[in-house]
């Protein structure tokens, strides 16, 4: 059954999906279906909103605004952590615009409410001697600090299988040592697509030959599916000694003590995330220009040796390499639109123009960001017409994109629809 009707039901849509083919168009495009992701998929799941090392010192704040939330994450005087929701408790007024500042208390412009950044209030004038401060303090969110990773759940149910995520993304970014870097560069890009079309495109390198020139240079795309029976013989042996050699690699990794091996947790759940130790192609250390580091003082460790940690969430994505690492956070902004927000995080202590070359850090990444924006325009593009009928997915490249419409209509019907 084709969605052809602007009246079915945001369940219909989701009956309509079909096992191994691509989302009815109203999934994508239509403004209740948006609202409703929204609801289920960024209030009541974890999401990824930014590092810790967003907040280093002591009174440095940030506000994320995601979905129509908004929420300040802050250390506090004592070094501490802390995410609130960004809404007074006096009639609801933003306490910060969306960015990054420092402050030692936090005011409220409206009526100057004045806050402790634990969240207390100290101050609020005008309201008589029975006005009771303690009740009216910020209301904390639920956030997880996943190795440096902050993850929040706007929900007071949020989902329990966060453990999973915990337990593996510690130990896996321990020796990255996240606390100890800095944010070198971070861009905001606005991509003409639905925020489940950036993350199907990030979920797949069937494109990337064609399209990502410049990261191609450091990524393997045999790495992510390929047909056997469409390979040459000399395709098929290249193929066979890159799945010996990774093989190897891995086992080596492991006997080192840095579990590199897949682990993926993306049925049947309510925290999608998948992560795994790659192969960089050629110089093997970062993804550059020449695929050697980018920066000379290196992070956690100190190797240059391990490879990629790639680390995917439902709104994010990671790669978590010995000089820097790139962080990816999707923020829904409409139907048609989504804010792609990357950061290129180094060493506290790396200086550019000393420790590291700025396009030689940054250059393969905005590119390919802008060639999968463009990419995902067209998608969207292509959703919208009304000729388009759901697409079969590719049993070789594209599996992770079915596993992922799956777990999208699996986790909206386990919230009503």
């Amino acid at each position: 059954m084709l969605d052809k009707s602007p009246f079915s039901t945001i369940s219909t849509l989701l009956d309509e999906r079909v096992e191994g083919r691509s989302l009815p168009a109203g999934l994508y495009t239509r403004e209740d279906v948006f609202q409703a992701d929204l609801e289920v998929l960024f209030r009541k799941h974890w999401i990824y909103i930014g590092p810790e090392c967003d907040v280093p010192e002591p009174g440095d704040a940030v506000a994320i605004d995601i979905g129509g939330s908004s929420l300040i994450m802050l250390r506090d005087d004592d070094g501490e952590l802390r995410v609130f929701h960004n809404v007074c408790r006096h009639r609801g007024a933003r306490i910060l615009d969306a960015g990054t500042t420092v402050v030692s208390k936090l005011v409220c412009p409206y009526h100057q409410w004045t806050y402790e950044l634990t969240g207390e209030l100290a101050h609020a004038p005008h309201m008589g001697k029975d006005f009771d401060k303690t009740c009216n303090s910020l209301r904390h969110a639920n956030f997880r600090n996943i190795g440096g990773l902050i993850h929040v759940c706007l929900s007071d149910d949020p989902p329990a299988d966060i453990a999973a995520l915990e337990a593996v993304g510690r130990e896996r970014l321990l020796p990255y040592d996240l606390k100890n870097t800095r944010v070198a560069h971070q861009t905001d890009l606005i991509e003409n697509g639905n925020w489940k079309l950036t993350m199907e495109n990030n979920r797949e390198c069937y494109h990337c030959s064609a399209n990502h020139p410049e990261l191609c240079v450091s990524f393997i795309d045999l790495d992510f599916g390929f047909d056997p029976e469409s390979l040459s013989p000399e395709d098929r042996e290249t193929a066979d000694r890159h799945e010996a050699m990774y093989a190897a690699q891995t086992a080596e990794w492991e006997a080192q003590g840095h579990p590199s091996a897949a682990i993926e947790q993306l049925t049947n759940c309510g925290t999608n995330f998948r992560t795994q130790r790659l192969i960089i192609s050629g110089a093997g250390e970062s993804q550059t220009p020449d695929a050697t580091a980018a920066v000379s003082k290196l992070l956690g460790i100190g190797r240059k040796d391990l490879g990629d940690m790639h680390l995917w969430g439902h709104n994010s994505w990671h790669h978590f390499m010995g000089d820097h690492i790139i962080t990816a956070m999707v923020i829904p902004l409409g139907p048609d639109k989504t804010m792609l927000r990357m950061k290129w995080l180094v060493h506290k202590d790396a200086v550019e123009g000393v420790d590291y070359d700025f396009d030689k850090l940054t250059s393969v990444w905005i590119a390919t960001n802008e060639q999968d924006g463009s990419l995902v325009g067209r998608s969207h593009a292509g959703v919208s017409d009304p000729a388009y009928v759901p697409g079969m997915y590719s049993p070789f490249t594209e599996t992770q994109l079915n596993w992922f419409a799956g777990w999208y209509v699996d986790r909206m019907r386990a919230h009503g629809y």
